[in-house]
């Protein structure tokens, strides 16, 4: 008894460690956005603000075109989700189903798909989206966004997709239905956890990817939300409580969403892991 409950109390202040060490940046933030200009600049900053004020929040949409960011990085990362989605889906049910040759070869050119730096398609990327007039446009951002995240969506799903029981789609098919029939009204439906772990992992990175928005789009009104913070620069001095604010208005949803859909995501991440 004794044993089990010192292993309780280690596991405990092993959870509050972790908590606290992925927890405090983001505490920090909203701190430091809400502190006055003459606390947030003081040598010695206390855990919690003396004063609390909102100016910072103000001023981002007042002083910055911070809406437009905003839409921008909602527009390119849900076009990019759902696209990602519906091709994923698609191409990691045929995957799973269908029997052809070559089948090996094609996931592993997929997969070695995601091992490409960015960094060393950059320039490449760059010259072609310049050459059909991409520049300074949603597709030219949502297009790379695809191909980057689009290896992880169809492994992830052909995973979820092989291991859902062929019965179903059996059953189906004696009653008349068709492949495509079968995929959007029985298979689909069945696979919403691993659509809505995949989907949200494919918005995570096209909302927070930087390097991509930051050489592709290179107008102010054009810039999605990590280019625009990046961008928050004055001539004396760095506006910290406007970072932060940003950082904050632009982390919160992405929260909720993992918060709102956590049951979906632990669901979609866990098929397929254990047989039987």
């Amino acid at each position: 008894m004794k044993h089990k409950r010192l292993r309780s109390f280690f596991f405990y202040i092993g959870v509050a460690v972790v908590l606290i060490y992925f927890l405090f940046p983001f505490y920090w933030a909203v701190v430091s956005s809400i502190r006055p200009a003459s606390e947030l600049f003081s040598a010695h900053q206390s855990l919690i603000p003396l004063k609390a004020q909102f100016k910072s929040y103000i001023e981002v949409f007042t002083q910055r075109p911070f809406a437009r960011n905003i839409l921008n990085s909602t527009i390119v990362a849900g076009s990019a989700t759902l696209l990602c989605l519906i091709i994923g889906s698609l191409t990691g049910y045929a995957i799973a189903r269908l029997k052809f040759k070559g089948k090996m070869l094609v996931m592993l050119f997929i997969l070695s798909v995601s091992m490409f730096p960015q960094v060393s398609i950059l320039g490449a990327l760059f010259q072609i989206l310049r050459s059909v007039k991409l520049i300074n446009t949603y597709p030219g951002l949502i297009i790379p966004y695809i191909a980057l995240t689009i290896p992880l969506t169809v492994w992830t799903l052909q995973n979820f997709f092989r291991d859902m029981p062929k019965e179903l789609e059996e059953a189906a098919y004696i009653d008349g239905s068709g492949k495509f029939s079968t995929f959007f009204r029985i298979v689909l439906p069945l696979s919403i956890p691993g659509l809505v772990a995949t989907g949200l992992l494919t918005f995570i990175f096209s909302w927070n990817e930087f390097l991509f928005a930051l050489t592709f789009e290179q107008l102010p009104n054009m810039y999605t939300v990590p280019v625009a913070i990046a961008m928050f620069t004055g001539y004396y001095v760095v506006p910290w409580g406007q970072i932060m604010a940003a950082s904050v208005i632009v982390t919160v949803p992405l929260v909720a969403l993992v918060l709102i859909f956590q049951n979906k995501i632990i669901s979609g991440m866990t098929a397929g892991s254990v047989k039987g």
